[in-house]
């Protein structure tokens, strides 16, 4: 990797809207792809030369202290990896609450708290792929947008302590991914992929954010899908 382009850091960048993340990024920036599948990783990085696997569990919280204390400065992090448990509130039980927090809001506060004096140090950018369900929540979906709720949440304060820093939260609408796949076949439907957004239109959501000059700070997007 070309080491003096500046430095960014994708999570769940193995697959879905974080790879599409990656890709974008790649030819500007030299990319840390974050995930836990090592060869999903090397994959990925196989087609992007300025990629390089970035390999921890996020909930490991021991393990990713040891892989953030890496990195002295870090110009941009996207959290992309996230998990969409779902169930009504009868339904879901402690291990549905549970997951839904540990992947979307407490690895994202863990891994940013870690990398604070990185990101200090570059004066650098957040960006947050939230969902549409942090905006609203909807029967049947209560672990899932409580826990982006809280993210959010998180960003707004992120924001407000971290004057040196940009912080973006982008809330996506439907994305085309395995993730949606599963959500759409226990709803019991069948899946439609030109109904939902294309993860590299999210991709460039995010490249917008981190690409807006200085002055400009995108603080908060929202994408639907469009027409058909």
């Amino acid at each position: 990797m070309t080491s003096d382009l500046p430095l960014a850091l994708v999570t769940g960048a193995s697959r879905g809207i974080g790879a599409a993340v990656a890709h974008q990024l790649e030819p500007t920036h030299r990319v840390l792809l974050g995930g836990r599948d090592a060869n999903a990783l090397a994959a990925v990085a196989e087609r992007l030369p300025g990629a390089s696997p970035w390999q921890v569990d996020l909930t490991d919280f021991n393990a990713l202290a040891t892989r953030a204390a890496e990195i002295t400065s870090l110009d941009v992090l996207v959290h992309s990896a996230g998990v969409a448990d779902l169930g009504t509130i009868e339904s879901a039980g402690v291990s549905a609450w549970r997951k839904n927090f540990e992947v979307n809001t407490l690895a994202v506060v863990e891994l940013t708290r870690l990398l604070l004096p990185a990101l200090r140090a570059a004066r650098g950018h957040v960006v947050i792929i939230n969902s549409g369900a942090g905006l609203n929540a909807r029967a049947g979906w209560a672990p899932y947008a409580a826990s982006k709720f809280a993210v959010r949440a998180f960003a707004d304060a992120l924001r407000a302590e971290e004057e040196t820093l940009r912080v973006t939260s982008i809330y996506p609408g439907r994305t085309d991914t395995e993730m949606q796949q599963a959500i759409v076949a226990d709803e019991g439907f069948d899946y439609d992929a030109s109904r939902y957004l294309r993860p590299d239109s999210v991709a460039t959501a995010v490249l917008t954010a981190v690409s807006a000059s200085r002055d400009a700070h995108l603080t908060d997007l929202t994408l639907r899908p469009g027409p058909a």
